[in-house]
């Protein structure tokens, strides 16, 4: 202030020293120009108060740094229902075929089981209008035939039963009859052995006779009888000896008659039991085939109770995919979309994935619904106005597309509003801790994730009895 008007002093003289007149500047204009001068040097009153409301905001700002501050994580989402089968759906079709006639009308209510569309068929197969009482008929046909191939089965199980006693009874025949010719050889035997004897006896008769003759004992008559008896023997060992090889002939022919009895029986069950494999094979093949039939039949009655589309739940029908009389769907093609009646709304709301491990179930989250008004302060939530209370339900396990979580709230006492609708839009903020608004400050700036208190103890075991279960 002294420089100034050292300055204020010093540009006066320089006047009075530029002044080249006589006349002297009056005192009125002397005085004037003194207030004026030291107006300008004073601080004006609008600084004092301006000082005054800045110290006062910075005196509030203070005081604000230090209020607290609720920790929050919002993100965005939409209204759904919490209940998969709750929510929308597509009605699709699951035979391809041909709109004949529409039932319903968009946004109608409709109930479980209500018609919504009646389809034609398209395939050529299945065109007949009496192909059931043609598969009906093939049915009855193959029955039949199987019928036939079982009783060809048992005719031949049974004719396999007679060969086998047979062939125990011949097989036992023959036996005896080998036993019989083996005995009979036996026989035979000791007879040819027993006329060998006799033979080698009358020869030495005969030789004796012989001798004695010359010796003059015996007379020419008792010689000739013995040489007569000799001739017998001899004659008689020939005719056993011929018979014992008649019977060992006998004996050779039947065991080559058992070996065939064998034979032929074994080549008759062999054939009798490949005729039985062939029947049963054609009795297998007749029932693959009848099974066929029986599923066919099957499948074309139910093929002909899907020609009409129903609804699976009370809902409304929201918007029709297929349109008009007359064109064509393929399998599994969406027809129209169906809204559930009353469904248990939730809501959709997406988190970074750095905030999902600050996230428990159970948490409150507080909701700005699209097309309801609200004025919201997050670190505040009870001044906000306009806001609905929620509680985290389900966090999901794994990330979404655009990598973040999803997480699904419910309703926490009941108040959402009854119009909302599946699909609005939602803004949403997960309630955390509360901290010094100074610090939120801080932590935003240096974006840092909130700060997590540990869980109260009553939270840990439902936790941890949750992850058990």
């Amino acid at each position: 202030m002294k420089s100034s008007r050292a300055n204020l002093q010093q540009k006066v003289l320089d006047s009075k020293m530029l002044n080249l007149s006589n006349n002297n500047i009056p005192d009125s204009v002397k005085e004037s120009s003194n207030a004026y001068l030291q107006e300008l040097v004073n601080t004006p009153k609008g600084a004092h108060v301006l000082k005054r409301w800045l110290l006062g905001f910075f005196i509030i700002f203070i005081i604000t740094l230090f209020l607290p501050w609720q920790q929050n994580i919002n993100g965005k989402g939409y209204v759904t229902a919490l209940n998969p089968a709750e929510r929308p759906q597509d009605i699709q079709n699951v035979i391809a075929g041909r709109i004949e006639q529409w039932n319903v009308v968009e946004g109608q209510l409709v109930r479980k089981g209500d018609t919504l569309v009646i389809l034609s068929e398209l395939k050529d197969e299945y065109f007949d209008p009496q192909l059931p009482t043609r598969l009906n008929e093939q049915l009855q046909a193959k029955k039949e035939a199987l019928s036939s191939y079982q009783a060809k089965s048992d005719a031949l199980q049974k004719q396999i039963e007679a060969l086998s006693n047979n062939w125990q009874l011949s097989l036992e025949k023959a036996r005896n009859k080998v036993k019989q010719n083996r005995a009979k050889v036996s026989a035979d035997s000791s007879d040819v052995i027993a006329e060998q004897l006799q033979v080698k006896i009358a020869q030495d008769r005969l030789q004796r006779g012989l001798t004695q003759e010359k010796q003059g004992i015996l007379s020419l008559n008792e010689i000739e009888t013995r040489r007569l008896k000799f001739q017998e023997t001899q004659n008689k060992l020939i005719s056993v000896q011929n018979k014992l090889a008649i019977s060992k002939q006998e004996l050779i022919n039947s065991q080559i008659e058992l070996n065939s009895v064998n034979a032929e029986y074994a080549e008759k069950i062999a054939k009798a039991r490949s005729d039985r494999s062939s029947a049963l094979a054609s009795i297998a093949d007749g029932q693959s085939e009848l099974s066929k039939l029986v599923n066919k039949q099957a499948s074309v009655d139910i093929r002909r109770g899907l020609y009409v589309v129903r609804a699976p739940q009370d809902g409304y029908v929201v918007k029709a995919m297929k349109t008009g009389i007359g064109e064509t769907l393929k399998e599994t093609e969406s027809i129209c979309t169906l809204q559930p009646v009353n469904p248990n709304l939730a809501v959709e709301l997406y988190v970074n994935a750095m905030d999902v491990p600050l996230i428990q179930q159970g948490r409150i989250a507080r909701l700005e619904f699209e097309g309801w008004p609200a004025i919201q302060f997050s670190g505040w939530p009870s001044v906000s106005v306009g806001t609905f209370a929620g509680k985290v339900k389900v966090i999901d396990m794994v990330n979404s597309k655009n990598g973040q979580y999803r997480l699904l709230v419910t309703s926490d006492g009941g108040n959402w509003p009854k119009q909302l609708r599946v699909g609005s839009g939602v803004y949403g903020w997960i309630m955390l801790d509360d901290v010094p608004v100074w610090y939120e400050l801080w932590r935003q700036l240096n974006a840092f994730p909130p700060s997590l208190k540990e869980a109260p103890e009553d939270e840990t075991k439902d936790k941890d009895t949750s992850e058990k279960k």
